[in-house]
């Protein structure tokens, strides 16, 4: 059984959506269909970073919004 469904998940949509259906440019040259991490990340208001750990299942428990984690 997959333990990262929540990975799974964003990289299924990220996939769907092309940068023009949000209202971004495209940066550029795209090897794959749908939007980059960065892309994501920047419409998400979070680091890069941070949504590849949480697409990469490295981050089981993210914070509520507005509050910083102890």
């Amino acid at each position: 059984m997959d333990d990262n469904q929540l990975g799974d998940f964003l990289r299924a949509h990220r996939e769907a959506v092309h940068a023009e259906d949000v209202g971004l440019r495209p940066l550029g040259r795209r090897g794959r269909r749908g939007l980059r991490r960065v892309e994501v990340a920047r419409l998400a208001s979070v680091s890069t970073d941070y949504y590849s750990r949480l697409e990469q299942g490295r981050h089981r428990n993210p914070s509520r919004p507005g509050r910083s984690p102890r």
